[in-house]
């Protein structure tokens, strides 16, 4: 007797799975109470080339075959389809189901937990964010019994590789980037991550599990790092701040406030410590406080290590009884709009160097709703340059600041604007 496993992809991540399971079959048999077996490993070309510590004896093109004899599948194909399909149809078919595929869940998570409910089997996912760190589990179980009152973190670590770069090294984007795909971290298409893509989709898992509200990639206003330069580090830097791509969701008494964006963290913010293609994430709970979860997110070894956490866990409930949690929507929270989101910004303008300027630039802010918390005015060649820091505003007042200081004649340009998070 042993618990059949199927594993579909066997790229990098499937790869270090299936040599950990073979190397550490021993340790894992005593965890989850019986073998675990590899039955077989699905892939498209049966003839490419692999690690030689994949038996191919054990590769297939029949994936509905393959499943058809499983009690657990490991999906590691990514994207949309055919890993829809697949997993539907392992669930369909009574097999606990492993995933990895942050893509997958925030764009069809539903269809796939209302289709596990029905079969009654479950679907375990902590590979799909933040690789090796058992932020899912923290979430889905740890904290099941406290009220998440914010989800803050670093869920990319292609974007943190950039920015560490651009910060420590003084390197551009695009040589930063370059970097980065030169060492791995990065795709030879790198759009899911700089512009934030990915991190939108691990944060639409996270919310809708800290806040128990269906979720989706496309509830997440998202705006990627194309834009940072060099300059825009340096100034941070300078002001005792990193930029960091956050993910961000946090509870209002309105609804959800949700955001993937460059954000200014002060230097004594543990986020802005984080450095490469590390992940970091800091959850604020009622309970239990301030809780930061690190390590790598991303890598065969480290992802693989998340997935088999789950296989050993789906292995075990399949020996002993038992079940996974299971999706939970009752509390169905509004998601706030962009607009009406509440937040600090730090603004820079170059203006003309007049006097009446900063007063008449106050007034715009005061007259929108929006308090000003800091401004910094410092001399350039043919005008001035103006660092102003707003105190948490909403969104949509700052906006409105901005409309009428842009039309302003004593400005000649609004060089950036930038939210601020842990001031």
């Amino acid at each position: 007797m042993s618990v059949k496993i199927a594993l579909l992809g066997c790229g990098t991540v499937g790869t270090a799975v299936a040599t950990m399971l073979q190397e550490q079959n021993g340790d894992f048999a005593e965890r989850a109470g019986d073998t675990l077996e590899l039955i077989g490993i699905a892939v498209r070309d049966l003839d490419a080339p692999r690690d030689p510590a994949i038996d191919r004896s054990l590769l297939t093109d029949d994936v509905d075959g393959l499943m058809a004899g499983a009690d657990i599948v490991i999906e590691l194909i990514g994207g949309i389809e055919p890993a829809r399909t697949h997993v539907l149809n392992a669930i369909r078919g009574g097999a606990t189901v492993v995933t990895g595929n942050k893509a997958l869940l925030a764009a069809h998570g539903p269809e796939i937990y209302e289709a596990a409910a029905e079969a009654d089997v479950d679907v375990y996912y902590e590979a799909a964010v933040a690789g090796a760190v058992p932020v899912v589990y923290g979430l889905r179980e740890s904290l099941a019994g406290d009220r998440v009152e914010s989800v803050l973190g670093i869920v990319n670590g292609t974007t943190n590789f950039i920015l560490d770069e651009m910060e420590t090294a003084g390197l551009s984007f695009d040589e930063a980037l370059k970097k980065a795909q030169d060492l791995g971290f990065a795709e030879a298409d790198p759009t899911a991550d700089v512009d934030g893509h990915d991190a939108a989709a691990k944060i639409a898992i996270l919310a809708s599990l800290a806040f128990h509200t269906r979720v989706s990639i496309e509830d997440v206003p998202t705006t990627g790092i194309r834009a940072i330069t060099a300059e825009d580090i340096a100034a941070a830097k300078r002001d005792g701040y990193a930029i960091k791509l956050l993910a961000i969701a946090r509870r209002r008494d309105a609804g959800i406030e949700l955001s993937v964006e460059p954000t200014l963290v002060p230097h004594d913010h543990p986020l802005a410590a984080v450095r490469g293609s590390f992940n970091s994430v800091v959850i604020e709970a009622s309970g239990a406080g301030r809780l930061m979860f690190y390590g790598r997110g991303a890598g065969g070894a480290p992802t693989a290590s998340a997935v088999l956490s789950d296989v050993v866990a789906g292995a075990s409930h399949r020996v002993h009884g038992g079940r996974a949690p299971r999706e939970l929507t009752y509390a169905d929270l509004p998601i706030l709009a962009r607009e009406d989101s509440i937040a600090s910004y730090r603004i820079d303008f170059a203006v003309e160097d007049r006097t009446g300027v900063l007063t008449r630039l106050s007034g715009a802010f005061a007259d929108s709703g929006v308090s000003i918390a800091a401004v910094r005015q410092m001399q350039e060649e043919g005008g001035a340059r103006l660092t102003v820091t707003t105190h948490e505003a909403r969104t949509a007042d700052v906006d409105a600041a901005l409309a009428a200081i842009t039309s302003a004649d004593y400005v000649k340009e609004v060089l950036q604007v930038m939210r601020v998070e842990g001031s």
